[in-house]
């Protein structure tokens, strides 16, 4: 094969980081860069091999793909493998060890399959050689990988050796340590290339502050490499290319900023200066002893990225009042800023108190993790009247006095004041935005407006959702035009003083006043002038009672004059009666 032929390869990623990756190969030169699950597929050729391996962040490892086959059965892949030519990639005396990943119902154990690759190989060599070439685990000197998804196989050279994520800067580590290729994609993902300082507020072993030294610097991660490569074994190894790539510079840069790294244990600060010492970065990189209580804000314009403890350094007592502390912190000690933080645990999130302006799932090991960006607006939100934001405040105004809602119900607490403010500036530069469109396309703004117009010749709605016509009778009541029956026939309007109606529809003659009652038949009952009270059961007036005309009535309504008191009365009867 000569060394300017292009060939496949594929580079190796985390779940979530395969964009990054496949932006980092663009940027190397790659062709035909395609995305998978985890995976990130190209061409090049043999220097962009070694480039790969030497240059990337967010790889674990380069493969290079010899033979793609569809298998069955554990027999099939035992005679595929077998009828490669391997002797243009192994020979005798050399080690090799297989790597499996199986996805497929048929093929349940990863080991097995590597045992019948193992097998295939070591009886092509006993056929052809009689003799046949060692397997070791540790330090191999070819190192193979099937991939196995259903049916469809794929056996690969593996290019890289160990993993790549194995940088050799980091001698230490903490009890939960982040791996390097990750913390690279975290950094990445965030935008920031050295534009501004950089923050690791509990930076453990420093990988988050050295890889952004590298990022920064746009230095090959590779440069540190102790054990060298499994292409450098290949029979094809060009010392002389691996040697120009390793020299050349010409693509670093200065950084005119600086990276701070605290935590608030003193072995970890140890760990992360002996780190940073191997990885020649002391300095643009400042380690100290400091616990986030104490984090203060920062001089300059900053972005911090984070990996807090979430379980494997900490006890669960203490996780949440960390996490309580580190939105406290933000909030009052990271103004203006940009903060990224990598956690598991919503409860942890939620204890930080700030609404997050982005959420990215991230696998960290087996732990789907959340990577999200807090942005920290000053209090008085200068930067918001300066991009354009019409929001003023009331006069003597203050940050730590509530602002009362419009609605005069409930009083709005500094914080929600604050995301209020927030939501209304990114509402505000939206409009900005869609307005520097359409003066850019006019036709957008036209577009718009036909929208517009269709979505408002297009209700109301009915409750099953169907159109009705606008302004249709039973649909829309126009002024005036109300109430209607349940059966959807329109009652005639009632006017002022005509009312009310009968149950049956009928409307009931208006009373004026004094004109009452009305029988339950519905017949008016003649009105009753003063003094012209009461009536018996049977609808025949009584006489009135007029005042001083003081008469009892007998059962047959005849009256009889009151001679005497009631008391008067009383004494008379019991004397009669001899009492």
């Amino acid at each position: 094969m000569q060394d300017n032929e292009n060939f496949t390869l594929i580079a190796k990623t985390f779940q979530g980081l395969e964009e990054i990756l496949a932006n980092e190969l663009t940027s190397l030169g790659a062709e035909n860069v395609e995305i998978g699950k985890r995976m990130v597929s190209f061409t090049g050729d043999k220097r962009m091999m070694y480039l790969a391996n030497f240059s990337l962040h967010t790889a674990l490892r380069i493969l290079k793909p010899i033979k793609h086959f569809e298998a069955n059965n554990a027999d099939e892949v035992y005679e595929a493998v077998k009828s490669v030519e391997w002797g243009d990639f192994l020979s005798v005396g050399q080690t090799f060890a297989v790597d499996a990943t199986v996805h497929s119902e048929e093929f349940r154990h990863s080991m097995y399959v590597s045992y019948k690759v193992k097998d295939a190989i070591a009886d092509y060599f006993r056929d052809k050689e009689g003799k046949r070439p060692s397997v070791s685990v540790k330090n191999p000197d070819i190192v193979l990988n099937i991939h196995i998804n259903d049916n469809q196989c794929t056996l690969s050279l593996d290019s890289s050796g160990e993993s790549l994520h194995r940088r050799g800067y980091r001698a230490e580590t903490g009890e939960a340590p982040l791996n390097e290729v990750l913390a690279a994609g975290l950094i990445m993902m965030t935008g920031w290339q050295g534009e501004t300082d950089f923050i690791d507020p509990m930076c453990g072993s420093g990988t988050i502050p050295i890889e952004a030294a590298l990022i920064a610097k746009n230095m090959a991660p590779g440069i540190f490499r102790n054990r060298g490569y499994a292409f450098e074994k290949w029979p094809d190894f060009d010392a002389e290319l691996l040697e120009s790539i390793y020299n050349d510079d010409s693509h670093e840069r200065e950084f005119n900023h600086h990276i701070y790294a605290y935590d608030n244990n003193p072995k970890m600060v140890a760990t992360t200066r002996g780190n940073i010492k191997r990885a020649g970065m002391t300095r643009i990189i400042d380690v100290e002893m400091r616990d986030i209580k104490d984090f203060v804000q920062p001089t300059e314009k900053s972005v911090m990225i984070t990996n807090p403890p979430y379980g494997e350094r900490i006890s669960s007592d203490n996780i949440l009042e960390l996490y309580s502390t580190i939105g406290e912190r933000l909030k009052h000690a990271f103004v203006g800023g940009q903060a990224w933080i990598l956690s598991y645990r919503d409860e942890c999130f939620d204890q930080i108190g700030l609404k997050p302006t982005r959420k990215i799932p991230v696998l960290n090991g087996e732990l789907e993790c959340s990577f999200r960006e807090y942005e920290i607006f000053e209090g008085k939100y200068v930067q918001f009247r300066e991009a354009g934001d019409e929001l003023m405040k009331d006069k003597g105004q203050t940050e730590e006095k509530p602002k009362k809602r419009v609605s005069h119900e409930k009083w709005l607490t500094p914080e929600q004041h604050r995301l209020a403010e927030i939501k209304r500036y990114e509402k505000a530069e939206a409009k900005k935005k869609r307005l520097e469109e359409e003066k850019l396309h006019p036709e957008l703004k036209l577009e718009r407006q036909k929208a517009f117009q269709k979505d408002k010749e297009d209700k109301p709605f009915n409750k099953d959702r169907d159109k009705k016509p606008f302004g249709d009778k039973k649909g829309f009541r126009k002024e005036d035009d109300k109430p209607f029956r349940k059966d959807g026939e329109r009652k005639p309007f009632r006017k002022d003083g005509d009312k009310p109606f009968r149950k049956d529809g009928e409307r009931k003659p208006f009373k004026k006043d004094g004109d009452k009652t009305f029988r339950k038949d519905g017949e008016r009952k003649p009105f009753r002038n003063d003094g012209d009270k009461p009536f018996r059961k049977d609808g025949e007036r009584k006489p009135f009672k007029k005042d001083g005309d003081k008469k009892s009535f007998d059962k047959k309504g005849g009256s009889k004059p009151r001679t005497e008191s009631y008391p008067e009365r009383k004494k008379r009867e019991m004397k009669e009666k001899g009492e």
